[in-house]
């Protein structure tokens, strides 16, 4: 397939389609990561948290390419915000000596701090480019405001139903890169049976989750599908030889309902604050 790329505002080019991994551990993973880049996938994305990115590093390994060849990207764990070796330790769970890209995982703990960590190893050359994940628009200013490095990327709950709408204009206007994770909306029933994207599979000869993938595309968001099965990960890849029109896009803007799936709470944030990885 032929990849789409977004240019960060850094110069460095990220590919728009990647593989998420969340929720994958063992040898699943491992064959899902090399199947992933040996079907034109060019983008891989793992976390601390996910408790997996030994497992990433060896289907990293796995797939033949060469370091340069693919692009990898995880986040640093809220616990690990104040942990001056955390950077370290997780180029050596993936085994490279580069991440292309990483973000902080969520708006908690000392995540100054913690970004500040990034800058110097970003710096330092270790961090391609660095960015935030689940940040609110506030937030986002208050790292603007007291740090150095714009950064290069947030990653957010976003798909047709919840378009980002309250970060990308801020996002847009600061150079800030959106990347979605739900991209599908977590496999909303009613999202893939929604009528407009039946009748555009249908249109296009296409799954309606390959219809919902080119919106992204053609909105200019990158996203991390992730999949279980090597036959949804090579689907969700081909989506690069069909283009939706504008009045097609038009009609997706409509079925927006301008709410999340994924609910911050004060219990949610807690939550994410306290819990440690398990290499902790």
């Amino acid at each position: 397939m032929e990849q789409g790329y977004l240019t960060l505002n850094n110069g460095v080019k990220m590919p728009q389609l990647g593989f998420g991994t969340i929720g994958q551990s063992g040898d699943q993973i491992v064959e899902n990561v090399a199947f992933a880049l040996n079907n034109g996938y060019r983008l891989i994305d793992t976390a601390n948290r996910y408790g997996n990115e030994t497992e990433v590093g060896e289907g990293l390994k796995k797939s033949g390419l060469n370091r340069e060849e693919y692009f990898l990207e995880t986040k640093l764990g809220p616990t690990l915000y104040e942990n001056d070796q955390a950077i370290d330790g997780t180029l050596e769970r993936l085994k490279v000596e580069y991440i292309d890209l990483m973000i902080l995982h969520h708006p908690v703990n000392n995540y100054i701090y913690a970004y500040k960590m990034l800058e110097k190893a970003y710096r330092q050359g270790k961090l391609r480019a660095i960015g935030l994940s689940n940040f609110p628009v506030e937030k986002i200013q208050e790292v603007l405001d007291q740090c150095e490095v714009v950064p290069a990327l947030m990653q957010v709950e976003c798909h047709p139903y919840y378009p980002a709408e309250l970060a990308k204009p801020f996002c847009d206007e600061k150079g800030i890169a959106l990347q979605a994770w739900y991209p599908l909306g977590h496999g909303s029933i009613d999202m893939l049976k929604d009528p407009v994207f039946t009748a555009l599979a249908e249109k296009y000869h296409k799954s309606t989750a390959q219809v919902i993938l080119r919106w992204h595309i053609q909105m200019g968001f990158a996203m991390v599908p992730g999949s279980r099965s090597f036959g949804h990960i090579k689907e969700n890849g081909e989506i690069f030889d069909f283009a939706l029109t504008e009045e097609e896009m038009g009609k997706i803007a409509q079925v927006n309902r301008h709410v999340p799936f994924y609910q911050v709470t004060p219990e949610s944030l807690q939550r994410l604050a306290t819990t440690k990885c398990n290499f902790e």
